[in-house]
């Protein structure tokens, strides 16, 4: 919501805000933009005279005193999507990135490219993009990217989000099934994107992968747009680690992997090669782009400069960021939290590191979803790339995680107790130590105790 409280300044309203527990740097990011925030909520967390709230849908329902005040006093309000749909999007050619994994990295790589071709785009991305100082902004017409996520738009409109953006480009990277807290099944899901199928014009562009059975399940529901399709297993099975190919058969467009790690690839359009050498890591990051690339040319980005500004694009903070490192160790901070982002993120890493390192990947099973034990099954072949896996068990967990104890996994109720194994594992060993620590909520203070440990 403060991304969308910035976008709203910079349209000349004034804005003020309510929210509970407000970190740098969205509250920096409020705080340059001229946006006066109020701690937590109450009768006063809207001024008199106010014309429009925006409410978003954490813990903003009934019973909240701010929602009652509103509803009391018959205070016009809208949820942020419908606001900027509404609003910001309606005359916008916007490029919407949706999917269960690669939303915030992929938005940031076409806002990247976008902005590099000097076609400053507008954009609103979930994370933090490294080639940017802020999260959002209006920038110029015509374009805006935005990351266009299945979660429910609040509490009196339980319709995904992104139905109300209106896309002209739109990339479905995946589907999987996630968001347990207010999706009972996959079929639930499903349903939503194919209501986003439906708002797509006909001249618009969707772009999937061709492989991904529940994305073509919802678009053999009905589509009425042009798709262009990329191609997301390998072409040759007999080299798993290099030379993968990557194609979009209905644009030409192509990549092959020239590296183990995937940090170089060559893309490949009618006849002419061009290279690509980046700081990311991860076979899913070529996906990321190729879906990135194509939806950059959708919107005019020619295809050289789509790869010239990817040579330059640094990622998204807290997708394998680098929060500590010396000689012996490395800490890498990860969003990563589902199964599916675990594995690759993990053996993306590996694919990066020295044969004889060690990769050890620490993770808090934060999300509703995980914590509700629906993925149990698939966490120890999805950390399959670390050398150990250490656990950090919430207190409200709905399932056994003794279950995933092995000689090479093992489950700790506190960040000291995971600090304390990870001093056992360091002592003796000569082995350059690396470790992810994956989550994407709080990891109850873990990350700056480590961090403060270490140093």
């Amino acid at each position: 919501m403060g991304s969308i409280a910035i976008l709203a300044k910079e349209t000349g309203a004034q804005v003020s805000g309510s929210d509970e527990h407000i970190y740098p740097p969205m509250s920096d990011q409020l705080q340059a933009a001229g946006i006066e925030i109020y701690e937590g909520y109450s009768d006063t967390s809207v001024p008199e005279g106010t014309d429009l709230v925006i409410l978003g849908n954490a813990g903003l329902g009934r019973g909240n005193p701010a929602v009652e005040h509103l509803l009391r006093h018959n205070i016009p309000f809208i949820s942020g999507a419908e606001w900027l749909g509404t609003y910001l999007l309606r005359d916008r050619w916007v490029i919407a990135i949706a999917g269960t994994h690669g939303k915030t990295t992929t938005a940031s790589m076409v806002a990247w490219i976008l902005d590099y071709a000097g076609m400053e785009p507008g954009y609103l991305i979930g994370g933090v993009p490294q080639n940017f100082s802020v999260s959002s902004r209006n920038g110029s017409h015509p374009f805006f990217v935005i990351e266009a996520d299945e979660y429910d738009t609040s509490y009196f409109d339980r319709r995904s989000k992104f139905l109300h953006y209106f896309p002209q480009t739109l990339v479905m990277n995946n589907l999987e099934f996630d968001h347990a807290d207010i999706f009972d099944t996959l079929e639930d899901i499903k349903r939503q994107f194919h209501q986003l199928v439906r708002t797509v014009p006909e001249h618009g562009l969707i772009i999937h992968p061709n492989d991904d059975v529940n994305l073509l399940d919802v678009l053999d529901r009905g589509c009425w747009t042009e798709t262009q399709t990329f191609l997301a297993k390998p072409l040759d099975s007999h080299h798993p680690s290099v030379n993968k190919a990557e194609q979009l058969p209905q644009s030409d467009l192509s990549i092959t992997s020239t590296s183990d790690d995937f940090s170089r690839f060559t893309v490949t359009s009618n006849g002419y090669e061009l290279m690509v050498h980046w700081n990311l890591r991860g076979r899913h990051n070529l996906h990321n782009a190729l879906a990135a690339l194509s939806a950059a040319r959708h919107a005019g980005v020619p295809l050289a400069t789509g790869c010239a500004a990817l040579c330059e694009f640094s990622g998204v903070k807290r997708r394998m960021e680098i929060i500590y490192e010396n000689q012996d160790v490395v800490v890498y901070d990860d969003f990563a939290h589902h199964p599916t982002a675990i594995e690759s993120d993990l053996d993306g890493l590996r694919r990066s590191l020295q044969t004889d390192d060690l990769l050890i990947a620490v993770i808090e099973p934060a999300s509703h979803t995980m914590r509700s034990g629906i993925h149990q099954r698939e966490l120890t072949a999805a950390t399959a790339a670390a050398d150990h896996t250490l656990w950090l068990e919430p207190a409200n967990i709905g399932w056994d995680m003794q279950t995933l104890v092995s000689h090479r996994s093992h489950v700790h109720s506190t960040p000291r107790e995971i600090i304390n194994h990870l001093d056992t594992l360091f002592k003796g060993s000569t082995r350059r130590c690396h470790i992810a620590l994956m989550s994407n909520g709080s990891f109850q203070n873990l990350r700056e105790d480590l961090s403060a440990h270490l140093s």
